[in-house]
């Protein structure tokens, strides 16, 4: 057979072949049952809203078996590219606080995230711990400083939700919240993913808390390369558990909640 003939079967055959390896490559890419985000669930803040059983005696209208994916302090190059690849793999969505400095920091990927499909929100400007020894006028320059650096970033005003650094809510900074009907999210349970540990202790730790918590906010930080590597394995377990995932965004009107059960105190553990 001539060279020419075998040449020209040789490119006949890469032509086949190349689709084919680009579909292997595809299907491996994505999962062929993704975790997904079972339902995406408006969240109306007129005249304020405090959410969130480990601040307030209120929490969102989920059903148990039902999570609300959350991630602090972002955005931060190297750490967060690494969740928004975890939850993309899965087709699940989640709200980001981000620090309005990180923001500024690192625009480009503030809107990635955004146009990932994922809901940005607050989570103050500098991230002070002392915001209860603070004065009024320094908080609330806090929201806004952080709220327009985010509307800077994206283009247009993030989601009007607030959450506080450390939980550290105070009574006249919540009046001046409500009254610009921006929401304040606490949350049901956390990682603890501030504590230095392994992946699996991390996804160990959450997972017992998500069972005991039976539904809820669940706090992550989008910071610390143990839960970025943690998340995979974290939306695994809950479809493997057949839980689901409820992303929120902005809504019309005022907020519906659901009571904190008999007995409900505030929680700091």
């Amino acid at each position: 057979m001539s060279s020419g003939r075998l040449s020209r079967r040789a490119t006949l055959g890469a032509l086949v072949t190349l689709p084919f390896l680009a579909s292997k490559a595809r299907a491996a890419a994505c999962p062929a049952d993704p975790l997904g985000t079972a339902r995406t669930l408006p969240v109306g803040t007129k005249g304020g809203l405090f959410v969130g059983l480990k601040s307030y005696p209120a929490a969102l209208p989920i059903t148990e078996g039902e999570f609300v994916l959350t991630f602090d302090d972002g955005p931060m190059p190297g750490v967060t590219e690494r969740v928004l690849d975890a939850l993309a793999f899965e087709n699940a969505r989640a709200t980001f606080f981000m620090i309005g400095r990180n923001v500024k920091a690192n625009p480009a990927l503030a809107r990635r995230v955004k146009a990932a499909g994922h809901t940005v929100a607050c989570h103050s400007w500098s991230h002070p711990w002392t915001m209860r020894q603070r004065s009024f006028a320094a908080n609330k320059d806090e929201v806004e400083r952080g709220m327009r650096s985010i509307a800077d970033a994206l283009g247009e005003p993030g989601a009007p939700f607030f959450r506080y650094p450390g939980f550290a809510d105070t009574a006249e900074l919540n009046a001046w919240l409500a009254e610009q009907d921006i929401g304040v999210f606490g949350c049901d349970f956390w990682a603890s993913d501030w504590v230095v540990m392994t992946p699996g202790q991390e996804l160990t730790l959450v997972t017992g808390r998500m069972e005991k918590a039976r539904r809820g906010i669940v706090l992550f930080h989008d910071t610390h390369a143990q839960t970025a590597a943690m998340i995979p394995d974290f939306l695994r377990t809950l479809k493997r558990q057949r839980k689901t995932v409820a992303h929120i965004v902005p809504g019309p009107g005022g907020p519906v909640t659901l009571p904190a059960p008999a007995g409900w105190t505030k929680s700091v553990s």
